[in-house]
């Protein structure tokens, strides 16, 4: 089972793995802990990550970054437009509202929605694990931001599926940066108490966890990038009257220098930006310092203090109830936003942890904690959703149930801050099919609609024919999605006493299914009292995976008792259908995995194809080498001529005619020159194996002939025959091999040669083979010493048996017999049996 964790950032992403000794932070392709989150689109493939940020300033409108911006938003959405303005990619609005990206891929115009990207990018992070580990992987967690709404949860688990990968859990990154921190500090309080301030500033967000979620989603390193970024393209267009924004690769140029600006400016005063060939042939200068830098920067740096005190509010706590502040996140490293964090929390923020690795870490961790493969040190994680769900539906008035007079009525199930995950159960009074609406509370600042997914529960089929009891099973998950889990109808039957026996198990089994249904979270009852259009706000809460109460069998009272009948409660499932605002359907699912599957094979047969194309060139070159210095002996004047001009014939046709061709053509293309190169090769081979392989068959044959010609007593028991035909056939091999070194010897080293080195280890194995069994023969065992024979049997005379006692005689079926006197032959042929 995989354990890994993935920080997917809007710019980097980084992929820990959990090993026996700890966490470990894996290298990609180019041996780097950071891999881009680009997908560069080709004429050809896909390039993704180190690849597609490589093919970035070539390939800028083809290029998709930042797409963690993008997914779960809609296409009108002011942030979205705003993250728009900045993108060298081309992005319109699709059919159902939401974003579609334009790319030219396979010579032709495509459109790929946010989640296939990041499914892509999710592919790429999965192999990157899968070659560390060298094991498949399935089982992940991946960090989000806390600020992530339902519908972009629910986009990060689609891309998830469409890459193949089965996400544990979506953990919230400032939850897996205090993992991270909790864990392998060891120096915290065993039972009192510590607040911790985590400051998250990543480079397209600001997060801070303190028993509660403060955030400015769109306030991050990227910011400062884009205040130096405006600023030296006002200065160059006054200076250089040059326009970078009419150019996306002096664009994305002059961010990527900005970028590195603003990291000089952490650790100096000063700074200065120099760009060569940036538009029209100019080579650019400029100069900041971090003074002008802030001033610059002063309405972001005015944002930072907001979500702190919210953070801080929600929480009930103040700058003094804090014991510490952590900080983390690219965009951390600003000194102004440092010195804005000591001046709030009245402390000098510490930077314990790897302000890039941390969230990965932490996600590594969470996915050990859950998956059995390891024992991690007890550590227990408490989350927080950080928005107000609420459900809605429509009431309707006592005396009917289409009813004219609809109202709608709704209840908080999920207040803001409500553990994850959660259960609770609501009772609804039904005789015909209802919908119910899962939305959010409080939209002010969300750029998203209320409702986030509608769910049609029924047909109910009551026996009765009357309003039967709905309970409805609402979720929200560990990954902080809410849904409706289930709906039950619970409906009181009379069972008569002659059949209550026979039914007994039955109902049993109907009183207990709910009980199968138990959760780890905490789950209430909410009863809907539709039927009279209230709402009871008594609420039952249970803990620790114990049910709501369910309805016990009724029980009638003694009076009834002799009507022979009593009651029990049947609960039926009902059905329930969702439909999320904006999710992918199931079928489209399908057909997204199945896309992706195609691309990841294409990608790999380009892969494979540029391969083979390397492996043409590379024997070009090295057959070429080789041929003016360690194999000139071993080819002709001609042959080496002849050879020469067709490696150049070739390299030529590889630049021209072969530049792009297919795998196949490349493979022909290589056995075709092998076929004039390997028997040089092979010249040369033979002639470095030769010798060490005729030494050892030399000394194969010198042990045997010591071993045949000894005196040594070990080989007494050997045979004087067995021995001759160790000698013969010793003898015949060396004979064999002074001819064939003769024959050698006379040969030019360019000449096919006369003694293969394959041939000498199979005469040594042939040898080895005869002479062993022979040579290494055990001796007999001693003879035993002879017992006399009984006082009535001749010394002549055979033994016989005995019927009452049972005795053995040459049989073999008793105790062994006597042995002869005369000694025995230990000299016989193999095989001979000695006592005999």
């Amino acid at each position: 089972m995989s354990v890994v964790g993935f920080d997917i950032g809007n710019e980097n992403c980084i992929v820990a793995v959990a090993r026996q000794r700890g966490i470990d932070v894996v290298l990609n392709e180019e041996s780097k802990r950071e891999t881009p989150a680009v997908v560069c689109f080709g004429e050809k493939q896909r390039f993704i990550g180190t690849a597609g940020a490589a093919s970035l300033m070539m390939n800028p409108k083809n290029s998709v970054s930042q797409i963690k911006r993008l997914i779960g938003r809609k296409f009108s959405d002011p942030e979205l437009q705003r993250d728009l303005q900045s993108l060298p990619f081309t992005v319109t609005e699709g059919l159902d509202g939401f974003p579609l990206i334009h790319a030219r891929y396979l010579g032709e115009e495509r459109t790929f929605t946010p989640t296939q990207v990041l499914a892509m990018v999710l592919s790429n992070l999965k192999s990157i694990a899968e070659k560390n580990l060298n094991t498949s992987v399935v089982d992940c967690c991946i960090g989000i931001p806390v600020y992530f709404i339902d519908l972009q949860r629910r986009a990060v688990m689609e891309a998830a599926a469409i890459a193949g990968l089965h996400p544990l859990r979506l953990f919230h990154e400032t939850t897996a940066t205090a993992l991270a921190y909790g864990i392998y500090k060891t120096d915290l309080p065993e039972n009192d108490q510590l607040n911790v301030a985590f400051v998250d500033v990543g480079h397209a967000d600001m997060q801070l966890k303190i028993l509660s979620h403060g955030f400015d989603p769109s306030l991050g390193g990227r910011d400062f990038d884009e205040v130096l970024f405006k600023h030296f393209a006002a200065e160059f267009k006054a200076q250089y009257r040059i326009d970078v924004y009419q150019n996306a690769r002096a664009c994305l140029r002059l961010r990527a220098a900005c970028e590195k600006l603003k990291k000089v400016l952490s650790a100096n005063p000063e700074a200065p930006l120099n760009i060569e060939c940036l538009m029209d042939e100019k080579d650019v200068k400029g100069f900041i310092t971090r003074e002008e830098f802030e001033r610059i920067s002063a309405p972001i740096l005015e944002r930072v203090k907001a979500p702190l005190e919210k953070a801080l509010a929600v929480a009930g706590l103040t700058v003094e109830n804090i014991h510490s502040v952590e900080v983390v996140g690219s965009g951390s490293r600003v000194p102004a936003i440092i010195r804005i964090l000591t001046e709030f929390f009245g402390k000098e923020p510490r930077r314990t942890l790897n302000a890039s690795e941390c969230v990965a870490r932490g996600c590594a961790l969470e996915c050990a904690i859950i998956s059995p493969t390891f024992k991690v040190r007890e550590f227990q994680v408490h989350d927080g959703f950080p928005y107000s769900i609420a459900l809605s539906w429509k009431g309707s008035a006592p005396d009917s149930d289409s009813g004219a007079t609809d109202n709608q009525q709704n209840t908080v199930l999920f207040p803001k801050g409500n553990p994850i995950p959660s259960v609770k159960a609501l009772t609804f009074y039904r005789s015909s099919t209802f919908s119910v609406d899962v939305m959010y509370t409080n939209i002010e600042g969300l750029q998203s609609p209320a409702k986030i997914s509608t769910y049609t529960i029924g047909p109910i089929q009551s026996t009765k024919g009357e309003r039967a009891k709905i309970k409805v099973k609402v979720r929200l998950n560990i990954h902080g999605i809410v849904s409706v889990e289930s709906a039950t109808m619970e409906e009181e039957i009379e069972i008569p006493v002659s059949s209550a026996k026979e039914s007994h198990k039955e109902s049993i089994k109907m009183d207990t299914d709910e009980t199968s249904n138990n959760d780890s979270a905490a789950e209430n009852d909410v009863n809907m009292q539709d039927a009279k259009t209230d709402f009871n706000g008594s609420c039952v809460g249970t803990e620790n995976g114990t049910s709501a109460p369910e309805d016990k069998p009724v029980q009638m009272d003694a009076d009834a008792k002799a009507g022979a009948s009593k009651k029990k409660v049947k609960r039926t499932s009902v059905p329930v259908t969702e439909f999320v605002y904006g999710g992918m359907s199931a079928a489209d699912l399908q057909k997204a995995v199945e896309k992706e599957f195609e691309m990841a094979l294409q990608d790999r047969v380009m892969e494979e194809t540029k391969d083979k194309k390397n492996a043409v060139e590379a024997y070009v070159y090295d057959m070429r080498n080789k041929l003016h210095d360690k194999y000139q002996e071993f080819v002709t004047g001609p042959e080496k001529e002849a050879f020469v001009a067709k490696l150049q014939e070739v390299e030529d046709w590889l630049y021209e005619d072969g530049e792009d061709e297919t795998k196949g053509v490349y493979i022909a293309k290589l056995e075709e020159l092998k076929k004039q190169g390997d028997p040089i090769e092979e010249r040369y081979k033979e002639n470095i194996e030769r010798g060490p392989v005729s030494d050892q068959l030399v000394h194969c044959i010198n042990s045997y002939r010591d071993a045949a010609l000894s005196k040594d007593p070990k080989f007494d028991h050997i045979d004087v025959a067995e021995k001759q035909k160790v000698f013969n056939e010793f003898t015949a091999v060396e004979a064999w091999l002074r001819d064939k070194k003769q024959q050698q010897d006379a040969l030019p080293k360019y000449a096919q040669p006369a003694l293969l080195s394959a041939d000498l280890r199979r005469k040594a194995e042939a040898l080895d083979r005869f002479c062993r069994p022979i040579m290494t023969k055990p001796k007999p065992p001693p003879a035993k010493p002879q017992t006399p024979p009984p006082a009535e049997t001749r010394p002549n005379e055979p033994p016989v048996v005995d019927d009452q006692m049972g005795e053995q005689t040459t049989d073999g079926s008793g105790p062994a017999p006597a042995p002869p006197t005369e000694p025995m032959e230990t000299d016989k042929p193999d095989g001979a049996n000695p006592s005999a």
